[in-house]
């Protein structure tokens, strides 16, 4: 059967482009959001780009609306403290589409989709995928471990999930980690996935929340330039080497405990790399696609080149 870029996931979700663009904590706003979705993709804040309060999401909200008459949704962590106050919010304010993870899909799924909302649940093994299917949601985004952020603890990769997720299941499936141009999208759609989601390479973008600081150590990055820690603390992340990171493996090999873990990397350091530009000794979640990441570029046109490679892969 031929490769399309007009798939199911369009089709699902209301947009031009198989394209999703991932939420990350604290940086992906409404500008982000709204330029992706203007450009054809889905665009998707992040429930605290705004801080931790329910109404500044709603602001939030709001802006992206004033942005784009096209469709974008808002992720929520379903274990993150509070994250009801969020979703009855996105309720109240229309939003057509929820990314869920870090948790059981069963939670919260009936209820978005009740609100009418499509739901996408992210997963990084077949068993999380079943159970997500279980629960109702409309669409499986298979992340493999090459992801920014927190990763599942199984480590497997995007190439090995993702068609064994798509053997799996019988709802669409969107590919992620890993994936930052056309041949990303073009290598997905050939595993079975019928979409991708991309989340570093709308870092480095005018748009997108972050520090500056943040964003040029994205593009300076090169292909090794990210490490996983966290396996003894149970929340294996994947950022760029740095201090922290090194202090952090450094205590984790030594047998340290998880609260003496804990206290030293403490509850701010995202924070701290991704919204106040220490990336020495902050916490900064990039993939580890971030070595293809060579310049600042306004989001729309990262969609469109994404989209104009695909095509042209496609056509040859």
């Amino acid at each position: 059967m031929a490769l399309k870029l007009k798939t199911e996931l369009c089709e699902l979700l209301g947009i031009k482009y198989p394209l999703i663009q991932g939420a990350m904590i604290l940086i992906s706003n409404a500008e982000l959001a709204a330029a992706v979705s203007n450009a054809g993709g889905l665009g998707v804040i992040s429930f605290n780009t705004a801080g931790r309060d329910p109404e500044a999401l709603r602001a939030e909200l709001r802006k992206a609306k004033s942005l784009t008459d096209r469709p974008f949704g808002v992720n929520f962590p379903i274990d993150e403290e509070l994250i009801i106050s969020y979703i009855q919010v996105a309720i109240e304010e229309g939003v057509q589409v929820a990314t869920t993870s870090a948790g059981r899909p069963i939670v919260y799924t009936g209820l978005l989709k009740d609100a009418g909302m499509k739901v996408l649940h992210v997963v990084g093994a077949v068993r999380h995928a079943i159970a997500a299917q279980e629960a109702g949601v409309d669409a499986i985004i298979a992340e493999g471990y090459e992801a920014g952020g927190h990763n599942a603890p199984d480590e497997l990769t995007t190439m090995a999930l993702v068609p064994q997720v798509v053997d799996a299941v019988q709802i669409p499936v969107v590919a992620a980690g890993g994936i930052a141009d056309g041949r990303g999208l073009v290598a997905a759609l050939a595993l079975g996935a019928k979409g991708v989601q991309i989340g570093t390479r709308f870092i480095a973008t005018p748009e997108c929340g972050a520090h500056p600081a943040y964003k040029q150590a994205i593009i300076e990055a090169r292909d090794n330039a990210t490490i996983t820690h966290g396996r003894r603390l149970g929340l294996l992340t994947r950022s760029l080497r740095n201090q922290m990171t090194a202090e952090v493996l450094e205590m984790e090999g030594k047998g340290l405990s998880v609260d003496e873990l804990v206290a030293y990397i403490g509850p701010g350091r995202a924070y701290r790399a991704l919204k106040e530009g220490d990336v020495t000794e902050g916490e900064a979640f990039c993939g580890q696609i971030a070595g293809m990441v060579r310049e600042m570029m306004p989001a729309g046109e990262i969609v469109r080149n994404i989209i104009a490679q695909a095509e042209a892969l496609l056509a040859s």
